[in-house]
């Protein structure tokens, strides 16, 4: 486990397991949406295959996303191993709600400084309702890629529950 690719629908906990996972393999971690949104008003990184390009050629790496569409093939193709957190909306969903609610409250900034506010709620693309209509589709496209044969050296571990992610974390 040397370019550790961190999977899963919004709210799983991705971002929380890379960080985790850096701390006890001491592999650099990077978070895909602060590459992504770089800028004021939710600015998207001009830059962002370039960077990505950049940061995956090393020999050691965590990302905490399935990817963007623009570099998803490139994060697939050089990661050595998928962490799936595959958990259901029962699961991910109160996760949503309590981290978007704190950071409306709070005003906690965010990539390229940017807020989650009241009014974003009522946005298609806002955390809460991301997690919700994507969640099918999102799952989906993982399980494809997981099954796709491109793919199969890939050493990979799914995980369904938070307490059985935190038995393998402990175990490692």
């Amino acid at each position: 486990m040397e370019r550790i690719l961190v999977v899963g629908v919004t709210g799983a906990g991705k971002s929380t397991l890379a960080r985790a996972l850096s701390g006890r393999l001491g592999l650099p971690c990077h978070d895909m949406d602060a590459l992504y949104f770089n800028g004021p008003g939710w600015a998207v990184n001009g830059e962002l295959s370039a960077d990505v390009a950049r940061l995956t050629a090393g020999p050691r790496w965590i990302v905490d996303s399935l990817g963007y569409p623009e570099v998803r093939d490139l994060l697939w193709d050089r990661a050595d191993t998928v962490v799936w957190l595959d958990y259901p909306r029962r699961v991910v969903m109160p996760r949503v709600l309590r981290r978007s609610v704190r950071r409306t409250v709070t005003r906690e900034a965010l990539f390229g400084g940017n807020r989650e506010t009241w009014s974003g709620w009522l946005s298609r693309e806002h955390p809460a309702w991301w997690a919700w209509s994507q969640h099918g589709p999102r799952s989906r496209e993982i399980g494809r890629r997981v099954g796709d044969p491109r793919f199969a050296p890939l050493d990979t571990h799914r995980f369904v529950h938070p307490d059985d992610t935190a038995a393998w974390l402990a175990a490692l």
